[in-house]
């Protein structure tokens, strides 16, 4: 069993090493803007997984897709060169949905800003339900 530090260090290396390579080794002309956002390896090292994000419309992705699978022998010969492992682990891209996460978010946001002014709106004219002041102070007489 692996120790846990060094497989998120193993990680590291893997992010670092698919990156550069995709920037220096890789010339397939369908590869867009890819982001390498993070790796994960399994504790026996023999899997990764790679997060990607790719910059444009979805036909820019699916090329962008089309070019890291058909890229993935290179870039497992890489890893497993730089890493000195006794095997190379297998590589397996997954697209990394933060940008659709961040748009959810951002839109919830508007949608509470909107319902807080509209709060503040209502509430500027109310009233209260009772009289002004409900603490009744005792008649000495």
């Amino acid at each position: 069993m692996s120790d846990s530090a060094r497989v998120r260090r193993l990680a590291g290396r893997v992010r670092e090493l698919v990156a550069s390579s995709l920037k220096t080794q890789v010339k397939d002309p369908r590869l867009g803007m890819v982001t390498v956002t993070d790796a994960r390896l399994t504790n026996d090292l023999r899997e990764a997984t790679v997060y990607y994000t790719v910059l444009g419309d979805p036909t820019e992705q699916d090329a962008s897709r089309a070019a890291l699978e058909s890229a993935k022998g290179m870039l497992r010969t890489t890893v497993g060169r730089r890493l000195g492992l006794r095997h190379s682990p297998s590589i397996t891209f997954v697209a990394d949905q933060v940008q659709d996460h961040v748009a959810t978010i951002d839109d919830l946001l508007a949608q509470a800003n909107a319902a807080d002014a509209e709060v503040h709106r209502m509430a500027a004219g109310a009233q209260y339900a009772g009289e002004a002041n409900p603490y009744k102070a005792d008649d000495e007489s």
